[in-house]
């Protein structure tokens, strides 16, 4: 068994659902801690985030990742049990196998060869490592990237360990991700039965102009590097569950996913134009879960995409696509340059989540061909 597959399921038989470490964050500080790190156990809330640190000056090049996973689902569905990893066929099975203990596994690795063939290497090497990325994210990476604001402690480049690839290992690269506004709107009508719609205001058919035009504003074209802002309504509730009462108000949930060519301000400013539009009652939360950020090129970019050549033999694009991940509170308080490079995202937060044998050896030689382009 290879040291990455051991690591790995070592990792993944831990139980660490969201946001429990339960213990990961010390089999990676200890096995850190012996090839030089210096180890600082963060703990915020209920939180636990680990920040280690090897070198001395130079460039500091920071690996960044998540111990937490999302939970199994209905275990009977598993081919095999979620905690208990396993290998068949060349397929490593278990939950967090591809997000992301695969990649720390890998980054653990890739440092130690590092290291031990470039003792005197010209930089400093770091994790940050939370187990809260898939829950809240309100006590983890970004707790962190405060204190090291706090500490004067600057971070130049950092890699996230984030399932990026989609068809194969490392075809992808992701050097931004967009940004996420989100909405609840309740918009109020009066209550009443519903023969007599006179006596009652119809929130439900107050709302509908507005969706619509919220559904059909063209909020930007989008750019090079980001596809056009999308508007997506994800939820709607009214009604008492009586097909014969008109209700006093609805409530909608909705989400913006949304480029650099506008902010959340612009983005809340318009919506608000055109339910004032309408002249409606209504109120309105909003929470940005974080604005878009891009790694447009540079020295990171460049050694990624050369390590991959050179490990792979294939020539990887950059992609802006998916989700929200925790660069969105690296690049801003730290000022980084970042990346997103991990195993395939097909399986992730599924029954059977899984990854490649293979896949795990050959990340842990780009993450050592990485280090190697930029320390050396």
């Amino acid at each position: 068994m290879s040291d990455v597959l051991e690591l790995a399921k070592d990792l993944i038989q831990i139980d660490s659902v969201t946001p429990n470490d339960n213990g990961c964050q010390t089999i990676i500080a200890n096995r850190l801690e012996k090839i030089g790190f210096n180890i600082n156990h963060l703990k915020f809330g209920q939180v636990d985030n680990l920040w280690a640190m090897q070198g001395n000056n130079g460039k500091v090049f920071v690996f960044a990742g998540h111990t937490d996973v999302v939970p199994v689902g209905d275990v009977k569905s598993w081919h095999t049990n979620p905690f208990n990893p396993e290998v068949k066929e060349g397929i490593l099975y278990g939950r967090g196998a591809a997000d992301m203990k695969g990649s720390l596994a890998a980054m653990v690795i890739a440092t130690e060869r590092f290291i031990k063939d470039f003792p005197q290497h010209k930089g400093k090497i770091g994790f940050l490592i939370t187990s809260d990325e898939e829950g809240p994210a309100i006590d983890g990476t970004i707790k962190v990237a405060h204190y090291l604001k706090d500490k004067g402690q600057n971070v130049d480049y950092c890699l996230v360990g984030e399932p990026s690839s989609v068809n194969e290992l490392a075809d992808f690269v992701k050097n931004g991700r967009r940004g996420s506004l989100n909405a609840r709107l309740k918009i109020i009508g009066k209550q009443g039965h519903i023969a007599y719609p006179h006596l009652a205001k119809n929130p439900i058919h107050l709302s509908l102009p507005a969706l619509n035009d919220l559904c059909n504003e063209l909020w930007d074209e989008g750019n090079d590097y980001f596809p056009a802002t999308s508007f997506q309504i994800s939820n709607i509730n009214a009604g008492v569950g009586a097909t014969n009462v008109i209700p006093e108000d609805i409530e909608i949930d909705f989400n913006f996913r949304y480029s650099t060519q506008v902010t959340a301000e612009e983005l809340k400013t318009r919506t608000l134009n055109i339910l004032n539009k309408y002249n409606l009652n209504y109120k309105i939360d909003w929470h940005n879960s974080g604005n878009p950020f891009l790694t447009s090129s540079g020295k990171l970019i460049k050694s990624c995409l050369e390590a991959i050549k050179s490990v792979k033999n294939i020539n990887a694009e950059l992609s802006t696509s998916g989700g929200t991940s925790d660069g969105r509170f690296i690049v801003p308080i730290l000022n980084s340059e970042l990346v997103e490079l991990g195993h395939l995202n097909a399986t992730i937060h599924q029954v059977n989540e899984c990854v490649k044998v293979k896949d795990l050896e050959d990340l842990t030689d780009i993450y050592y061909q990485i280090l190697k382009k930029i320390l050396v």
